[in-house]
């Protein structure tokens, strides 16, 4: 009795390796491909800090590896994020026999629109935080200050920034699904609007590095998708069924 009991747990940890070396087989196939352009993908993230600067001032690397090792860590982190889709395929497969048919059909849309947001986020980041965030901080640097970023304290910097808006776009996607399971209504969140504002600056704050002017760029589109996410949670909870409804209508694959 007591092995028939086990068989299942060692048939999920065995399904469960899977998908994780799929997961890593795919960001490794993805950083082989990436690592010959490291500099290049360097120069790209690093532009919207060097249109900034002045005249004559460049980026500089106080460390002797690290010219060879910052776009390398680089490439290793813009493949994790391309492999992205990839990587919740994997997650969504390994537990969407345990679900529902009608269940399996909400949670796709939701992993699709979870990396898209998540890209829409580093997106926002790139092209409207760090060209207004890079060009008020050249611009208030002290007289007699020269503006010499080194390329490892970018990198973190740029880092930090990328996964606090990829993660913060998520917003729509964590409501719908506190909604969709029933820990909230769309109507109590309404009421709570007040607090989600000033909520959304305090994750701003706690998310990226300690300046006002990027916890307001991340604040401000929280609270957009706090709005859209609210929108779009009415037509989730009018799908959630009851668990009756669930045992008559279907089942799933495996317990």
């Amino acid at each position: 009795m007591a092995v028939e009991d086990t068989q299942p747990l060692v048939s999920h940890l065995i399904e469960l390796r899977k998908r994780l070396l799929n997961a890593i087989i795919c960001v490794l196939v993805v950083f082989a491909v990436l690592v010959f352009f490291a500099n290049d993908i360097y120069q790209l993230v690093s532009a919207p800090l060097k249109e900034q600067l002045p005249t004559g001032a460049s980026m500089i690397a106080t460390d002797v590896a690290s010219p060879f090792f910052t776009p390398i860590k680089l490439t290793m982190m813009v493949s994790v994020i391309v492999s992205a889709p990839m990587i919740l395929y994997q997650v969504w497969a390994f537990i969407a026999p345990a679900l529902y048919q009608h269940e399996r059909r909400l949670m796709m849309p939701l992993l699709i629109s979870s990396s898209l947001l998540f890209y829409l986020g580093m997106a926002f980041a790139y092209f409207v935080v760090f060209p207004l965030a890079f060009g008020f901080f050249a611009q208030t640097a002290p007289a007699g200050v020269v503006i010499a970023t080194d390329i490892s304290s970018y990198l973190s910097f740029v880092m930090a920034l990328f996964m606090a808006f990829g993660v913060a776009f998520e917003v729509p996607i964590a409501i719908i699904l506190l909604c969709w399971s029933g820990v909230t209504t769309p109507e109590d969140l309404k009421r709570k609007r007040p607090y989600v504002l000033v909520g959304a600056f305090v994750v701003g704050m706690l998310l990226t590095p300690a300046d006002i002017f990027s916890q307001t760029l991340l604040a401000i589109p929280m609270y957009i998708l706090f709005e859209l996410g609210m929108f779009l949670a009415r037509f989730y909870v009018g799908k959630r069924r009851k668990p009756t409804e669930e045992e008559d209508d279907d089942e799933p694959l495996h317990s």
